[in-house]
């Protein structure tokens, strides 16, 4: 075939495919145009899941009658001049392409009128061409219908979900614009229902309880204000889950850079790696952050959608985010409750042996508890805790031991039930980070080596995590083909089946995605542990749980074990007497 140049009519067609998607990609030019063009409210109706109507509203500027046709022209904006404009971007649009590209495969009506001027205008654009143009009465603002969407385009508007599909991709583009402008109105009307509405208090936190309902909201730990910026500018807002309170996907983790909703992965990792060893596996947190960084250090202009940026210290912001999280999880996060009440124990004594355990000596208080002094360093399975600067727990009154898994322990807002193994996994995952750190890992050297057998896989693994296991404590050398000699271990896995250990932490490293290089040290660390702590079936002595709930208060994570699991439930006063019938 002969090269030709396409027609206006296909070539504006193409470009619009670019930027409108489906009925979800309409609402978010439209709804970023009104917030470019200042408004307070916005209000935007659906019908059909939005091919048949979309219609946003707003009492922004408006755009003056004289420019109206204008604004339905391609690459025709009002927010930037020149070349140089685009490495300051401060507005969510800047590319002059929405509009066309709407009227290009719909039918959009706009009525607007700028604030200035006494009369509105009505414009008519069908498939790019403008069919009515006249003055019509209208309050200041905007508003926007879009019809009968890809009518003109039968190979896009097949590929369109049904409605319930197309809705649900607009409820959380509305509701994440709301969590990005708390202090604008947003409402959403679906097929003459109205499905969300946010307050537009300025407080991100109430329209945290619009969009995940109350009891998530109150799941939410809230970050360090906007103000608080690292050396480079960055700031970091917003609100974070706690790690009892998560999803199977990743779909509830919104992010924001400079108020622009993005998608970026590795955003969404740091604020992943914000939860390691705090989550379960295959589970993810809530997140709602806002990044505010100078325009200049980033670049908006990737995408005709606008949904990606770069960054140009990617590694500074992604640190800032994941220190920002991590910090607001360590500070913060509660322990687990069979219920939500703050209510303590009425009676038992319980405030003396508080004020004991707080206000005496740790040697004395141990000895009238039944604890001996230095328990933490008589059992060799436990490598004990260093001094606890914050009380992260609180002091806990040893009972007894519950199906030879779970220690029973007092606390002073009821009865708490420790697992022992995650327990005594995150006590030792800490003393082993901390050992790792200062090169002084405890190491168990074998009387004789002990020859292991591995496959091939697990061997290719061996030869990549060589160094990093030999910072662990393990001294592993080839032995032909696929066997190896362990001539040492790290102390916590010297009463354990050594063989079985190893061939499974090689095969959770087999299993990791590609893990960051800071972050191999402690996932081994974590697999270590995991078998080198006391397992579920084995009878511990009064000592023994006293001596690691001891250790576990002296924790600094002390509410989940490496791998995300709790180490304690709390069954409080008002759930036990509910229980009893004393409610």
């Amino acid at each position: 075939m002969p090269i030709r140049v396409l027609s206006q009519e296909v070539a504006a067609k193409i470009a619009a495919g670019e930027v409108v998607e489906r009925p979800a990609s309409v609402v978010k030019e439209l709804v970023e145009n009104a917030i470019d063009a200042g408004a307070t409210y916005v209000h935007i109706e659906v019908r059909q899941g939005g091919r048949r109507l979309i219609r946003v509203a707003d009492d922004g500027c408006g755009i003056p009658s004289a420019e109206v046709e204008l604004a339905f022209a391609r690459h025709a904006t009002s927010k930037l001049q020149s070349i140089e404009d685009l490495t300051h971007i401060a507005t969510l649009g800047f590319r002059g392409e929405a509009l066309a590209s709407i009227a290009a495969v719909s039918h959009v009506t706009l009525l607007t009128r700028a604030r200035d001027q006494e009369a509105g205008v009505r414009l008519r654009v069908e498939g790019s061409r403008v069919v009515r143009h006249e003055q019509v009465g209208h309050p200041g603002g905007t508003t926007i219908s879009v019809e009968n969407l890809f009518y003109n385009v039968p190979a896009r508007l097949k590929f369109l979900r049904q409605d319930a599909t197309e809705r649900r991709h607009i409820d959380r583009l509305v509701s994440r614009y709301a969590m990005a402008y708390p202090h604008l109105r947003f409402s959403l009307e679906n097929d003459g229902r109205l499905a969300f509405r946010s307050p537009g208090s300025g407080s991100l936190y109430d329209v945290l309880i619009e969009v995940y309902g109350l009891e998530a909201a109150q799941s939410m730990i809230e970050l360090a204000g906007p103000g608080d910026a690292d050396e480079r500018g960055i700031r970091i807002s917003g609100y974070v889950s706690q790690p009892s309170a998560h999803r199977a996907n990743r779909d509830q983790i919104s992010l924001f850079v400079n108020g622009r909703w993005v998608q970026d992965r590795g955003l969404t990792f740091a604020v992943e790696q914000a939860y390691h060893t705090l989550l379960p596996a295959n589970r993810h947190p809530l997140a709602v952050l806002q990044i505010w960084l100078p325009p200049e250090a980033l670049d908006v202009n990737v995408h005709p959608t606008k949904s990606e940026v770069k960054f140009q210290r990617r590694d500074a912001v992604f640190r800032a985010v994941q220190r920002s999280a991590r910090e607001a999880l360590i500070a913060q996060a509660p322990i687990p409750e069979a219920n939500s009440s703050s209510l303590t124990w009425d009676g038992g004594g319980w405030r003396s042996r508080h004020d004991m355990l707080v206000g005496a000596g740790a040697t004395q208080a141990a000895m009238e508890l039944g604890r001996p002094p230095g328990a933490q360093g008589t059992q060799p399975w436990l490598l004990g805790a260093g001094p606890q600067s914050v009380e992260r727990l609180p002091p806990l009154r040893v009972l007894g031991q519950l199906g030879q898994t779970y220690i029973i322990a007092e606390g002073p807002e009821g009865m708490y039930l420790v697992d022992q193994h995650a327990a005594h996994e995150r006590v030792l995952y800490e003393k082993l980070v901390s050992s790792q750190a200062n090169a002084d890992v405890p190491v168990q050297v074998l009387l004789e080596p002990l020859t292991v057998e591995l496959t091939l896989t697990q061997t290719e693994e061996l030869g990549t995590w060589l160094a990093p296991l030999h910072r662990l404590g393990f001294e592993v050398e080839p032995f032909g083909g696929n066997t190896v000699l362990v001539r040492s271990v790290p102390v916590i896995l010297a009463r354990t089946d050594i063989r079985q250990a190893l061939v499974s932490i090689l095969d959770e490293l087999a299993a990791e995605e590609e893990p960051l290089a800071d972050e191999v040290d402690a996932l081994l660390a974590a697999a270590a542990c995991k078998r080198g702590a006391v397992k579920a079936g084995q009878t511990l002595s009064l000592e023994e749980m006293q001596a690691l709930i001891a250790a576990l208060e002296g924790s600094t994570m002390p509410r989940t074990c490496p791998h995300g699991r709790p180490t304690m439930v709390l069954l409080s006063q008002a759930w036990m007497e509910r229980e009893f019938g004393r409610r």
